[in-house]
């Protein structure tokens, strides 16, 4: 008869358990007798070394014929031995991968490290290649041709070679004038302001940056209208007076003091970069101020602050460094 409110499954099971429990008793129960019995024999034990071997033969013997013990059908000891196993095993194997995380971490920043390697040798030996195959076409183009005539050609290579660098200079300039315009000069102007840094914040309009930013970096909320002469003058304390204003009342708002410092800075920078002819030591600007600008294009990896004085900035010469 079921006892109301009891799940039949975890009757059964406790049920299992009970007769498993009393079959292990008997168990040790016989072994402990069996053990007594051959205790109170001890000193009947052969000193010979051939009956001591004759006895261990026949224990031996005896105990191959015997039936192992094995749990009845239904008995929960199979399941409680292969928990316990598997037990064992999980802790080992917590053991061995804490014993060898750092070896596996280690390994891992080598083989990221391998592999940025090996990325930068197959890129380079693929401009090596290009390069020679370039030379390789010049040397059959000049075959047979006088040095004069390939002296001109050379320079019309040259002068060819110069205009398509200008015009890819021009749209390279279009390009990130639009970027400042359309994206990076609101974000320079919030983090100057006290906002979020550069990228962590994508949305922003001049009206937010007009009503400024509280200590946490968040958004102020505008509280009526916005006084323009004190904005402007906020504008003027941070980026100085614009040398050419906008037409609208001849002021200038954040996002485009932001954008001019970002054009200035970036203008100075690669004139100094090529006129230090590859002089490392020449091709630093002096910032006049922290600079937000500055720590975008040094987080950017494309600049970088001088190591004993953090006013100082210059680009990264990467065909120097790559020429070297």
């Amino acid at each position: 008869m079921e006892v109301p409110g009891r799940n039949p499954a975890m009757t059964a099971h406790a049920a299992s358990v009970d007769l498993t429990l009393k079959e292990l008793e008997r168990e040790v129960k016989s072994l402990e007798a069996d053990l007594a019995r051959l205790r109170a024999k001890q000193h009947d034990a052969p000193q010979h070394p051939v009956a001591q071997a004759e006895l261990l033969k026949a224990a031996l013997d005896e105990v191959t014929d015997s039936k192992p013990f094995l749990p009845f059908p239904g008995s929960v000891l199979p399941a409680l031995l292969a928990l316990r196993r598997t037990q064992e095993t999980i802790a080992q194997s917590r053991v061995f991968l804490a014993s060898h995380k750092a070896d596996v971490e280690q390994a891992q920043r080598q083989l990221e490290s391998d592999q940025s390697s090996f990325r930068d040798q197959r890129l380079l030996a693929e401009a090596l290649e290009t390069r020679l195959q370039s030379l390789r076409e010049d040397l059959n183009s000049t075959v047979g041709m006088q040095p004069k005539d390939g002296v001109r050609k050379r320079k019309d290579e040259l002068r060819e070679r110069k205009r398509n660098y200008d015009k890819e200079t021009t749209k390279l300039l279009a390009s990130m004038n639009k970027f400042i315009d359309d994206s990076l000069a609101a974000m320079l102007a919030a983090e100057v302001l006290g906002g979020p840094v550069v990228g962590d914040a994508m949305d922003l309009d001049t009206d937010d940056l007009a009503a400024g930013f509280n200590s946490q970096g968040k958004l102020n909320k505008p509280k009526g209208g916005i006084n323009q002469d004190k904005r402007q003058r906020r504008i003027d304390q941070i980026w100085g007076a614009a040398d050419d204003q906008v037409a609208d009342g001849g002021q200038e708002d954040e996002v485009a003091a932001a954008g001019n410092e970002m054009r200035q800075l970036t203008e100075e920078l690669l004139n100094r970069l090529v006129d230090a002819s590859g002089d490392g030591s020449a091709s630093y600007v002096k910032l006049p101020r922290e600079s937000a600008a500055a720590r975008f294009l040094v987080r950017s990896k494309v600049a970088q602050f001088h190591p004993k004085d953090a006013t100082r900035i210059r680009l990264f010469d990467f065909g120097r460094e790559l020429d070297e």
